[in-house]
């Protein structure tokens, strides 16, 4: 599996287990719906920044992504 589909799978997994739905955590990390479909299904490669912005919206560290 490539990088970009484990990081989807985990922020998905990550999002389920708080209860959000992609719209949802869009709008709390400033984000589009759109983009969070495409990372969780690892078509994007995500930026830094934007690691960081799902981070605080979730409320993880950086490194429960990995």
């Amino acid at each position: 599996m490539s990088i970009l589909k484990k990081f989807g799978h985990r922020l998905k997994e990550i999002r389920n287990n708080k209860s959000l739905s992609q719209e949802k955590l869009a709008s709390i990390a400033g984000l589009h719906r759109t983009y969070i479909s495409d990372i969780e299904r690892g078509n994007k490669n995500v930026s830094l920044q934007n690691i960081e912005k799902l981070s605080k919206a979730l409320k993880v560290k950086v490194s429960d992504f990995f």
